[in-house]
């Protein structure tokens, strides 16, 4: 039923814009906790004896994996409990793990911390779409997320400037190593992890929402979320996976062996060509968990998974846009060392100007694109995603040209620019996925969402540059010197599959849409 009360209130209220206020400064700290990695990276390759594989591997799969694993049950908990303590503490755990990574002495203890800042970043984005959700109405939702995505590039090019001052700021003030024998990369992760306890506070403070009332729509939630979200625990975490798809049937039981068997067989495959066990492990266990889980809210929950999973206009802009955080990972990783050692430029100047330049591009492009998508939008009940076929494409010739010159300024400017046209995809990718649900769905659709970003994007962005980097290595001095130019300009590979997928969305985006209610209820749920 459509409330009146809903359909009157069309413009959101001052509260709603200082609750966006926090949310962007709970997502600021959100990348500077997961970026940190990046200025840090030539430090700890050197501090733990690292491959750029393995680097590769820590700034992408090792986070990714486990922030798009949990996404999913938090995702669903989000529609059923409270979205802002949730949130608060999903910020507690994140940030403590974080400042636990200061701690980490070999590639295997920072893994671990890094899986659990995953986890507890998991929380960010299920919560904070829902929020938004509700807080904002149709008409201006891509603003509004493309507003709260801001944080992805305000925290990303702090967390440069933050990682280069504290690294040089603690390596004069103790060079043979500081107190407890850390190393300026250590301190710097416990620098950035600490404030965000605080922030955690302030969050617990805020409102929650009456959910779906933007929308006009009565939101049902589950009587029994806690046990709902321990079941799809159960769904996603080895053996228990197959203790579940049993008790769908022997059929169920079967097909689970059989594709957790062919994961298992194609990340082997993998690891003997690469050499590479905790990328393909990690990656493995993402795509089988998935499965298991999805396959489990086909049985548990139709509607849901039939306004997702089975919708290809969903699946198509999920793919497109996941394609497109495949490159804008990877650059966002990897070109601070590649500014450092392929262009020799001083840590303390490249952490300024590629942080500013992350910071500027990536906010006036998230910004001007959620603006222009929504204007679009209102023309062409397609025209978001025109937004993001610009995304993949502009991108394509400062890409090239930048990490092809060797002259510091055009590397900046073309950096700006590549940053400032992927940016814009963002807004309209988010607000797209979330129009193609109903409003108690959109915790879950979210956490969908995020895979594409993750599984796809940042599992694979920084590791496939690193693993070719290393595939083209040569004798330098003794040592084996990466190609990291090589592997950046090898991203580019992605874009005829994300022009494809994007290009489908187009033409099945409008009819999935005007089609939600009647879907839903087809598949047994109003």
């Amino acid at each position: 039923m459509t409330d009146p009360a809903a359909e009157r209130e069309t413009k959101a209220s001052s509260y709603s814009w200082y609750v966006l206020s926090i949310l962007v400064i709970v997502y600021i700290l959100n990348f500077i906790d997961r970026q940190i990695m990046s200025i840090l990276a030539v430090d700890i390759k050197a501090s733990l004896s690292l491959s750029d594989a393995d680097l590769g591997f820590l700034g992408g799969a090792a986070f990714a994996v486990f922030y798009a694993l949990f996404g999913i049950p938090l995702g669903r908990l989000a529609d059923n409990i409270s979205r802002v303590k949730l949130l608060a503490v999903g910020l507690t755990l994140w940030s403590s793990m974080t400042a636990l990574s200061g701690f980490a002495g070999n590639q295997w203890t920072l893994t671990l911390a890094r899986m659990g800042v995953g986890v507890g970043e998991a929380t960010a984005s299920p919560t904070a779409y829902s929020l938004i959700a509700d807080y904002f109405p149709k008409h201006q939702r891509a603003t509004a997320l493309s507003i709260y995505s801001s944080g992805i590039y305000l925290g990303g090019g702090v967390s440069l400037f933050l990682g280069a001052a504290i690294v040089s700021a603690w390596n004069r003030a103790f060079p043979g190593g500081g107190p407890l024998g850390l190393a300026g990369w250590q301190a710097a992760f416990l620098v950035v992890g600490i404030p965000g306890l605080l922030v955690a506070l302030w969050v617990a403070t805020l409102r929650e929402p009456e959910r779906g009332r933007m929308d006009g729509v009565a939101a049902s939630m589950s009587p029994n979320p806690w046990r709902e979200f321990f079941a799809d625990i159960a769904t996603i975490v080895p053996p228990f996976t197959l203790i579940g798809a049993a008790r769908r049937g022997v059929a169920a039981l079967t097909i689970n062996i059989g594709v957790g068997a062919l994961i298992v067989a194609l990340a082997y495959a993998m690891v003997r060509v690469t050499g590479n066990f905790p990328q393909w492990s990690a990656v493995g266990l993402g795509y089988y968990a998935v499965f298991s889980w999805a396959s489990n809210l086909r049985s548990k929950d139709p509607a849901t998974f039939r306004l997702i999973w089975g919708t290809p206009a969903f699946i198509a802009t999920t793919i497109g846009y996941g394609l497109i955080s495949l490159t804008a990972y990877a650059l966002a990783f990897w070109s601070p060392p590649y500014a450092e050692t392929v262009l020799h430029l001083p840590k303390g100047e490249l952490a300024f100007w590629l942080g500013a330049n992350g910071a500027v591009a990536g906010f006036l492009g998230v910004i001007l694109g959620g603006r222009i998508a929504d204007t679009l939008r209102r023309r062409n009940p397609a025209g978001r995603i025109l937004v993001i076929l610009f995304g993949i494409l502009a991108p394509i010739v400062p890409l090239w040209i930048g990490y092809t010159t060797g002259d510091a300024f055009t590397f900046y400017a073309m950096n700006f620019l590549a940053g400032m046209f992927g940016a814009a995809a963002l807004g309209a990718a988010a607000a797209t996925t979330q129009d193609l649900v109903l409003p108690h769905m959109r915790g879950t659709a979210t956490a969908s969402f995020f895979l594409g970003t993750t599984l796809i994007g940042l599992s694979f962005g920084p590791y496939l540059v690193g693993q070719i980097s290393d595939w083209n290595a040569t004798l330098i001095d003794g040592k084996m010197v990466g190609d990291l130019r090589t592997g950046i300009l090898s991203m580019l590979g992605v874009v005829p599959i994300s022009l494809a997928s994007l290009l489908y969305a187009y033409r099945t985006v409008p009819a999935a849409e005007a089609s939600i209610a009647q879907r839903a209820e087809a598949a047994g749920r109003s």
